[in-house]
Parts: C-alpha cells; sequence; structure tokens
C-alpha cells in the first residue's frame, strides 16, 4: 500500500506547474533496514477533520450543559456562522482535491473525515484554512489502459460488475460515482457531528442512519432529523439556500451510481461554494 500511495502521489506531483494545494505534498520516501517503507510528507497540519469535528462537538456539550454559556444571542449567531463558514470552506477543499485527481484519472477509494488534513482547527481562522487530502494508499489508476487491473483494485471493479457497469467506460463512471458517495458520507458527516453536541451522533450511527433506516431516502432523514431539536443545528445547516444542502446530499448519496453527479459539479454547487451564506 505504501508503494501504491508513494507512487500516486509521485504522479500527481509529476507535473510542478499543475500542484494541487488540497492535497497533501510528498516529500520523500525511504525503506529501513528491515524493509520497512516510510514516506515523508510536508507538514501541513496536525489535525483531520475528524479532529475538528470531535472537538468542536465536545465544545457545544460543554457549552450547552452550562460550563460556557452564551450569555449574548448575537454572539451564539456569530460563533454559528463561523462554524458554517469553516465546513463549508473544509468541504469545498476536500472537493477541489478529490476533482484534481479525477482530472488525472485517479480515485481516491478512502475519503473520510480522517483523510482530510487541516493547517487550522479553529472556526475563527476559516479564511485561513487550507483543506488537503491524505491517505492515497487505496488510490485506484482509471486511465482506460489500467480499468479492471490492481489487487488493491479487485473489490472496486467486482462491484461495478454487480452494479451492471461491463464497458471500460462504465466501469471507470462506477469508480468515479463510488468516491462521489464516499463524499457523500463526508458532507453528511460534516453537516452533522461539528453541529451536534458530543455523544448525541457518530459516523457510524449516523451511515446506519442514511443507509441502513432510511434506505438513502435524504428527504425521510431529514424529517426523522426535523423532530430531534438535538440535530436542529444540523438541519439549519443542510436547510441553508432552501434545502440546498439536502438537494446535494441526497444526488451525491443516489443509490443509481449513474446518477450521482461528478466532483466537479459537486464543487460548483451552490452549497459547496458557500453561496449560501450571506454574510461571506
Amino acid at each position: 500500500m505504501a508503494l501504491n500511495e508513494l507512487r500516486t502521489h509521485a504522479f500527481l506531483q509529476s507535473d510542478a506547474s499543475d500542484i494541487c494545494e488540497n492535497i497533501q505534498f510528498l516529500l520523500g520516501a525511504f525503506e529501513t533496514a528491515t524493509g520497512e517503507q516510510w514516506l515523508a510528507f510536508r507538514d501541513d497540519g496536525r489535525y483531520s477533520a475528524a479532529d475538528y469535528a470531535n472537538v468542536t462537538s465536545a465544545r457545544q456539550l460543554k457549552e450547552k450543559s452550562g460550563g460556557t454559556p452564551f450569555w449574548n444571542p448575537f454572539d451564539r449567531a456569530y460563533k454559528l456562522e463561523l462554524r458554517r463558514y469553516f465546513v463549508l470552506k473544509l468541504l469545498n477543499g476536500a472537493m477541489s482535491g478529490l476533482v484534481h485527481m479525477h482530472n488525472h484519472d485517479r480515485l481516491h477509494q478512502s475519503l473520510g473525515p480522517s483523510s482530510v488534513i487541516l493547517n487550522t482547527a479553529l472556526d475563527k481562522e476559516g479564511r485561513y484554512l487550507v483543506p488537503r487530502l491524505r491517505d492515497l494508499a487505496f488510490s485506484v489508476d482509471i486511465g482506460y489502459s489500467s480499468i479492471g487491473a490492481g489487487v488493491l483494485s479487485d473489490g472496486l471493479w467486482r462491484r461495478a460488475s454487480a452494479a451492471g457497469a461491463s464497458t471500460p467506460l462504465e466501469k471507470r463512471a462506477f469508480g468515479i460515482a463510488d468516491d462521489i458517495y464516499g463524499a457523500g458520507l463526508l458532507l453528511a458527516y460534516m453537516s452533522f457531528i461539528p453541529f451536534c453536541k458530543a455523544g448525541v451522533m457518530d459516523g457510524i450511527s449516523l451511515q446506519r442512519l442514511l443507509e441502513s433506516t432510511f434506505r438513502l431516502d435524504i428527504y425521510a432523514a431529514r424529517e426523522y432529523c426535523l423532530a430531534d431539536d438535538q440535530l436542529s443545528e444540523a438541519v439549519s445547516f443542510l436547510d441553508l439556500g432552501d434545502g440546498a444542502g439536502w438537494e446535494l446530499l441526497q444526488a451525491m448519496l443516489n443509490p443509481d451510481y449513474r446518477k450521482r453527479p461528478i466532483a466537479e459539479a459537486v464543487l460548483n454547487h451552490r452549497f459547496i461554494t458557500g453561496a449560501v451564506l450571506r454574510n461571506y
């Protein structure tokens, strides 16, 4: 896997004029005397999106339990706006990195909150946030000559065949849609966890709620969440822009892979661009 990650980064960094700032930068690699392979990356931050979400969720628990109450309702609204901006910029950066990978015939295949590294985890520093994708060990080459090949991608191509994708073009489309599904789960995670108190919702429970309980009927899931006051801020976040967040989430998690948007369409969606925020 280390070799696959090395090759992926080397390929994506092969053109110095086409380096994506939203993908972690590889400085080099070495092998120890015992045969272990190590990769060295530029220090672009110590926090992941998962770290940010968990810390923010824990902070909300402390605030709402009376530890640090909001005496000023305007202050509360301002901090909520900062958090919304931070999360949208995080998602925008992650999608920018994914667009770059797809445009260069590479899938990520392990996209999640732990695979997005951040240079800051403070809402007030959102303007300086630069999210970067990491964990490319499972990346897959989707150049037409490589479709169907590779030990690490064997499971992907089996799932593609099971979904009815038989030609190289269809399998490539399935692979891209599979990454989009992962990005959709990331969108769901970042839309709920940072906006809920710690212990109210976690990634596994959220995925189970969407996939098993509501079978990817996102609007039915919204009605369920709407009835729970502890999820109100998450619902309000996805409600921005007349429900733009729910609209995008439903598209990215569409059970039919053929109906999911490509990464560039997601990046240009009004929710991900931040157009739904009035003050930015």
